[in-house]
């Protein structure tokens, strides 16, 4: 009974504690929740691989292809979605959620991946200067050269369009020039092959553009890297990304000339006429506004068709363009064809990838001649374009032809073909080591033909026509191999290491010839022998080379994302070189610091998102002002002639024309660069750079003895020359909702340039001017710039003028014994860059805002210089003002004419409409847009625009130019407004 009575207890406590269990259980149970929900963007298009995490629990899932996901959690539970790139959320569990993911600007920031060299880096890694622009900022409108993309866009980065010539490149200068006599240009590396023509690929084409702003970014490139390297990176460059596509991308433009100088009319000069009583004016009876009557309304359409089809295992990629831009003068144009294809394809498991892709392009274009600017300025307004009989109006005079007929009456064709073809092979060695090798060719050719016929007032009536034909190729060949070793050591160390070799030829020829005397038009200049006047140095031809070898490496390391440190080290041998100095070894180091993760930084995190501090120092150089074959001693015909009497004929005499210089060597420019990152409240990214520059051994020529020397003059190494200076970056993610978003962008950069040093015990040099006036009236043998120690490149350097006196004559500032003083007037360099944007959308509507200025630049008005001249009327033109201006002196040059060229102008406004409708047709992208560019430019300068060219060496002759200086040649710039389409299926 008791056995009995102890097992019935045990069976009651049994089933009570399985009944206790089992109703904690559906009480547990029935407590759950069912959650379902989606994870979009901003823009509602559904995030895929989103991590949802029950917080406290092991309990999970992640959003499938449409975005959704399920789960079931305790209905009190919080739940975290966090996703790369986006901030992470924590929300209440409920059964049906939508999620709106925003994006983490500081974090998409710092893992953008940039060009670096011979590789990429992320952001975050960086310890160098680098900017990077997407395709989403570059500029917007009509762009027929791809360096406009830039302007703006970058601090420090100056890029100057001086013509609005549809043929016209622009200048580019990163931190101000770095020589007097080599170019200045960055170097620009396209799709990782180095030294290419930018525009060998169309602006279409670049979805990216990295510039490596100091040397401890540059050095990579070693005697290549003074001026700053921009890298470019097209659609066509092999991705990982599978995808399926065709785009196109095509707009019409309308433009016009923004502005013409304010001269008189025929009414004006009439009136000017009978109010003075002037018996002798001759009034031609027309009534002509001559700058008009070479102007006209443009018309540019572009095309552009882009496909690309990339699996798993490789694909290709193809890109079309078509552009066909009209100049606002008459006769002016340029059309371009382009295209482009690259394929790629993985092997062996994915361990090897090949590479290949070609691109060409061919330009044809009339380039105007720019002394009808001067004509269209000077001729009376009462001239008829044509005479009663139908003819050309011909008054006679110096520098009054028509202007009309000097443009019609020429025969202008140029044409440049561009083509580069590159092989890659990438191998993985090793999980963490790669091995490239890449191989390119470049071909460039330009040709010009020109005819001026018989009937032509200037020069084709006293010739009897003339025809011109030249020809220039320039190839170049170049293989680079690296390895690329990238590991992660553990949880705190990352390391990674470059070490390669290239090697580069280049060579360039070219003839051209001359000929006049032709008894018929019909040839132009086609068939040149049909002249029948030939001179000596009609006839010319050319070809010269030259070679790079380079060995080159960098070493990274990463300390807990906390603590980087960047070393590079290239060593060039170049034929250029003299022999004493045939290779040159470039270093650089730069240390990077992210103090916002330090333990001190600690409750600084809901402001704070980054701080970053970096230091640099390299050494780059600059071959191109060498020139092939600079340091070795030449011969050259000297015209002169002698008699043989072996042969019993005459030859030509030849003579010492170089001197031997076997010093001769590259610029180097040798940078110090202090950088901070910050971001600030999610919302701002920033970045304050401070750098100085100095540039030794600057290439001269300078005057020799004879003797010991054989020829008067040489190329040598002596100068030096510093940039300074401070740039800031601002990028602000100011909304972003589901249905309005608004970013905005702003750049300044503040530069300081000074030639200290332009002569040693050897070569002397008391300063040489540039800034020729010659070809003005009354200003034959002036210069109104000097090159000189103490003062930047393109400083204007005359006397200053007090006023005028009560005879309207300039007084200028004199010494004791009367003669004007000469003093620095300013430069013709901007000291600030400044660019702004704004980018907005609401729903299906986009809208972009784009400017940019300069400040504290001077330019020369020369134009008006030589126009507020009395003695011009009533034979010439004035401009309006001139009547009031009390001025009755012949021109003299002075700081009277050096204005402040600072302006800032609304580069463009572009306004968008993305149609969803066309989506069930299989469209995914359908936008229209409209762009005006050009809309307005606030400046305190007199003359027709202060955007002059500051390109101190002529690149197509080497000799100096005359930056700053506003002297009639000017093309007008347009106003335009573009209607555009995109399209991707």
């Amino acid at each position: 009974m008791k056995l009995n009575t102890i097992k019935n207890r045990y069976a009651v406590r049994l089933l009570f504690t399985f009944i206790c269990a089992w109703s904690i259980g559906q009480q547990a149970f029935s407590q759950n929740i069912s959650v379902r929900g989606v994870v979009t963007d901003v823009d509602n298009e559904p995030l895929i691989g989103v991590n949802v995490k029950v917080i406290g629990e092991n309990t999970g899932t992640s959003t499938d292809i449409d975005g959704q996901f399920s789960l079931n959690c305790p209905p009190e539970s919080r739940l975290e979605f966090s996703y790369i790139g986006y901030v992470t959320q924590q929300l209440p569990a409920r059964q049906n959620m939508t999620i709106i993911m925003q994006e983490d600007a500081i974090l998409l920031q710092e893992t953008v991946v940039v060009g670096v060299g011979y590789g990429t880096m992320r952001k975050s890694d960086l310890t160098g200067a680098i900017t990077s622009v997407s395709k989403d900022d570059f500029k917007q409108g009509v762009v027929t050269s791809a360096e406009q993309l830039l302007q703006g866009k970058v601090a420090g980065l100056s890029v100057v369009q001086g013509s609005g010539d549809p043929s016209a490149g622009a200048t580019v200068r990163l931190r101000g020039g770095t020589s007097l006599s080599a170019g200045n240009s960055p170097l620009v590396v396209i799709d990782g092959i180095p030294g290419v023509d930018m525009n060998t690929v169309q602006p279409s084409e670049i979805v990216s553009i990295d510039i490596l702003k100091d040397a401890s970014a540059s050095a990579i490139y070693g005697s290549r890297g003074a001026n700053g390297v921009i890298i470019v990176t097209t659609n066509r460059s092999a991705s990982d990304t599978e995808r399926s596509s065709i785009d196109y991308n095509g707009y019409v433009a309308i433009g016009t000339v923004a502005k013409n100088m304010d001269l008189l009319s025929a009414d004006q000069w009439r009136g000017y006429v009978r109010e003075n009583n002037i018996p002798n004016a001759i009034d031609y009876g027309g009534n002509t506004d001559w700058q008009k009557e070479l102007q006209r309304t443009a018309i540019t359409h572009s095309h552009n068709l882009f496909f690309t089809n990339i699996g798993k295992n490789g694909g290709y990629s193809a890109s079309f363009t078509y552009l066909n831009s009209q100049g606002v003068i008459e006769n002016s144009a340029m059309e371009r064809l382009s295209g482009s294809i690259a394929a790629h394809q993985y092997a062996l498991d994915r361990r090897i990838k090949l590479e290949a892709g070609v691109t060409g392009n061919f330009d044809e274009w009339n380039p105007v001649d720019t002394r009808i600017f001067e004509r269209s300025a000077n001729l009376n307004p009462t001239v008829p374009v044509y005479d009663r009989s139908g003819n050309y109006t011909s008054i006679g005079g110096t520098n009054t032809e028509n202007p009309v007929e000097l443009n019609n009456n020429r025969f202008a064709d140029d044409s440049r073909h561009r083509f580069l073809g590159y092989g890659k092979v990438e191998v993985k060695l090793m999980e963490e080591l790669k091995a490239s090798a890449n191989v390119s060719y470049e071909y460039n050719s330009r040709q010009r033909r020109f005819y001026v016929p018989t009937y032509a007032v200037m020069e084709g009536q006293a010739e009897k026509g003339r025809g011109e034909r030249s020809l220039g190729d320039y190839k170049v060949m170049q293989i680079e191999t690296y390895l690329n070793y990238d590991k992660q050591l553990n949880e705190k160390h990352r390391l990674g290491a470059l070490l390669g070799y290239s090697y580069m030829d280049n060579m360039y020829e070219g003839f051209g010839s001359t000929r006049r005397g032709f008894d018929t038009d019909a040839f132009l200049y086609n068939n040149l022998a049909a002249g029948g006047d030939y001179r000596a140095g009609d006839v010319y031809s050319y070809k010269g080379s030259s070679a790079l070898a380079s060995f080159f490496g960098r070493i990274n390391y990463n300390f807990m994302s906390r603590y980087m440190v960047t070393a590079t080290l290239r060593n060039d041998g170049s034929s250029r070189f003299g022999e004493n100095h045939k290779w040159g070894w470039f270093p650089s180091a730069s240390a990077a610091w992210r103090l916002s993760e330090e333990e001190f930084m600690t409750g600084t995190s809901d402001w704070l998102d980054n701080l970053k501090l970096r230091l640099g120092y390299g050494v780059t150089g600059n071959q191109d002002g060498i020139g092939d074959y600079k340091s070795l001693s030449l011969l050259g015909a000297d015209g002169a002639s002698y008699y043989d009497p072996a042969t019993g004929t005459w030859k030509k005499s030849y003579t010492p024309i170089q001197n031997h210089n076997p010093d001769l060597k590259w610029e180097s420019t040798a940078q110090f660069n202090l950088g901070i990152d910050f971001g600030l409240f999610n919302r701002v990214n920033g970045t304050i750079e401070l750098y100085s520059k100095k540039t030794k051994d600057l290439l001269w020529t300078y005057p020799v003895p004879q003797p010991p020397y054989l020829v008067g003059t040489m190329l040598a190494n002596v100068g030096d020359l510093t940039n300074k200076g401070v740039e800031l970056s601002l990028s602000a993610n100011i909304m972003r909702q589901k249905d309005f978003t608004w970013d905005a962008n702003f750049s300044i950069a503040y530069n300081k340039q000074e030639i200290t040093k332009l002569s040693n015990e050897v070569f002397q040099d008391a300063g040489l001017q540039s800034g020729s006036l010659h070809g003005l009236r009354g200003l034959s043998g002036i210069y109104a710039q000097i090159i000189k120690e103490g003062y930047p490149v393109g400083a204007f350097y005359g006397p200053r003028c007090i006023g005028l006196d009560k005879d309207g004559k300039y007084v200028l500032n004199t010494d004791a014994e009367g003669n004007p003083v000469n003093e620095y007037l300013g430069s013709a360099q901007p000291k600030w860059n400044m660019g702004f944007a704004m980018n907005a959308t609401y729903k299906n509507f986009d809208m972009s805002i784009a400017t940019y200025g300069m400040f504290g630049q001077k330019v020369l008005n020369a134009t008006y210089m030589s126009m507020y001249d009395p003695t011009r009327l009533p034979a010439q033109n004035v401009p309006d003002d001139f009547l009031s201006s009390g001025i009755k002196s012949d021109p003299v040059f002075s700081d009277y004419w050096v204005e402040d060229g600072s302006f800032f102008r609304l580069q463009s406004v572009t306004l968008g409409y993305s149609v969803d409708y066309f989506k069930k047709w299989g469209l995914n992208k359908v936008r229209f847009y409209v762009t005006g560019e050009n809309l307005f430019n606030i400046t305190g300068y007199s003359g027709v625009d202060p955007e002059v060219s500051t390109e101190l060496v002529n690149p197509d002759t080497g000799e100096i130019g005359s930056p700053g200086i506003d002297r009639y040649n000017i093309y007008p710039r347009p106003r335009t407004v573009s209607f555009g389409l995109n399209v991707s299926f």
